[in-house]
């Protein structure tokens, strides 16, 4: 018998610069532990922004920190895994505030799931992504989810008292010259790609084909429908995945029950 669906809030923040967001999850993973709050997805963009995951490498950096802030682009240091990755706008990134107690205590088996998410997400555009095999003697496979030799999406979690943060990045409308600031992942024989560079023949100015199964009309060549699509598509797969009820909220509402909470223990 299948288990009872628990809620899981969904959060769409819109463009918001990377620091406000890390300090949201602390507040949340807090909440999550004490058992104040159900389960949170936080879905959103950000400004441009490198991130250094705890494995990562500064030569991965291939601009001086001086040059990438006259560029507008910061950089910071997280205590996610992984190494190197860029964040901006049209990158759809999830941070899953996950008590995985309530699931399966295994880190590999939460990075697989998060990875499946993104391979469902990729299917409803007809794209056959997949998880990548890695080159004998180094680990056995490339965290993430790829389309032939280039990423998608990347995955750099934490997990702390088995209550996650941290999440995915998938690329949908990003401007893939800004990787170019990077060695993303630490990965020098590896290209990235998006959903706009994987489906260019997009447009809204001709009559539209019918989606998988029949689903209706894909969106056009929009930044902002394409990017609607994949949330749908990346929230639906979400609660799949992880057999989830998903519950829309907005930003203003869960700080709100953030801040009428007792502060919780972390």
């Amino acid at each position: 018998m299948e288990p009872q669906k628990k809620t899981c809030l969904v959060v769409d923040w819109g463009l918001e610069p990377y620091a406000r967001i890390l300090a949201l999850q602390q507040e949340l993973v807090a909440a999550r532990k004490a058992g104040r709050i159900s389960d949170v997805l936080l879905l959103g963009e950000h400004t441009p922004v490198i991130t250094l995951g705890r494995n990562a490498r500064r030569e991965h950096l291939l601009l001086a920190e001086e040059e990438l802030a006259r560029r507008g682009v910061e950089v910071h240091e997280t205590n996610r895994g992984g190494d190197v990755t860029y964040h901006g706008p049209g990158q759809l990134v999830g941070y899953p505030i996950l008590d995985v107690t309530t699931l399966r205590r295994d880190v590999v088996w939460y990075v697989r799931s998060l990875e499946e998410v993104l391979i469902r997400s990729a299917r409803t555009f007809g794209l056959e992504a997949d998880r990548r095999t890695a080159p004998e003697g180094m680990k056995q496979l490339y965290t993430g989810v790829w389309v032939g030799e280039e990423k998608l999406a990347a995955i750099g979690v934490h997990l702390s008292r088995w209550v996650t943060s941290h999440g995915f990045a998938f690329n949908v409308t990003t401007n893939l010259s800004h990787f170019d600031f990077i060695v993303p992942c630490g990965l020098r024989d590896k290209g990235v790609t998006s959903l706009a560079k994987l489906l260019p023949n997009r447009s809204a100015q001709r009559p539209l084909p019918l989606g998988p199964a029949g689903r209706g009309p894909r969106v056009g060549q929009d930044g902002g429908a394409l990017m609607r699509e994949a949330k749908a598509a990346v929230v639906a797969a979400f609660g799949e995945v992880f057999n989830r009820e998903m519950q829309p909220t907005d930003l203003e509402t869960l700080e709100g029950t953030l801040a009428a909470q007792p502060a919780a223990a972390s």
